[in-house]
């Protein structure tokens, strides 16, 4: 429903945990294997070799620096710039207006209803019910229009159809308030809370 993009994301986690893999490989090979321990030394060797010989031909004439340091100082702001633009990227297309609309009545306006509204109303309306692990409310853009996502966890037990009716009857009071129809969607998962977390009973 928002603009994270999640196939991006799994493709970034699934290099970085092959990358910790391999690495956490090598290391047991080398604290295990001695002909791997020997292998490693060599070829550190050789690839130090090649980057001092890389650094001398690369030097500013007349001075011990090489100019190479500052093409790795620009890869470096390069990395960070596009880390950056990847975490902007991340949780896009929150609304802050659930209601945005003339008015043209005898004092012609605008009226504007803030999403919090919505949220705070929903989570108080549903804060206090034990059948309840935990519940979230937000708003995105969807289709060019504010939605509601409504994110509950239901304890163990709890039928989810009849809840769904109940927060479905909820969100429809919400509209009859506001005086317009709001697209919702209702997700009901089942967090460590859920599967963990003792029931409440109320005699």
């Amino acid at each position: 429903m928002n603009g994270t993009p999640r196939l991006l994301n799994r493709i970034l986690l699934g290099i970085l945990g092959l990358k910790l893999l391999a690495i956490g490989v090598l290391l047991i090979l080398l604290a295990s294997v001695p002909a791997v321990g020997r292998w490693w030394q060599d070829w550190a060797a050789g690839v130090w070799s090649i980057w001092r010989d890389l650094f001398e031909r690369t030097r500013f004439p007349g001075r011990s620096e090489s100019w190479l340091w500052l093409v790795v100082v620009l890869a470096l702001l390069l990395v960070i710039g596009v880390m950056v633009a990847w975490g902007a990227q991340q949780g896009r297309g929150r609304a802050n207006l659930l209601v945005s609309e003339e008015d043209p009545g005898e004092v012609p306006g605008n009226v504007r209803i803030g999403s919090a509204v919505a949220e705070q109303a929903l989570r108080a309306a549903l804060a206090d019910r034990h059948d309840l692990a935990g519940v979230s409310v937000a708003t995105y853009e969807f289709r060019g229009e504010p939605a509601l996502k409504i994110r509950i966890e239901p304890r163990q037990g709890v039928a989810p159809h009849r809840l769904a009716a109940e927060v479905s009857a909820l969100v429809e009071a919400l509209d009859v308030a506001i005086g317009r129809r709001t697209p919702v969607l209702i997700h009901i998962g089942a967090g460590a809370r859920s599967r963990f977390g003792r029931a409440e009973r109320v005699r």
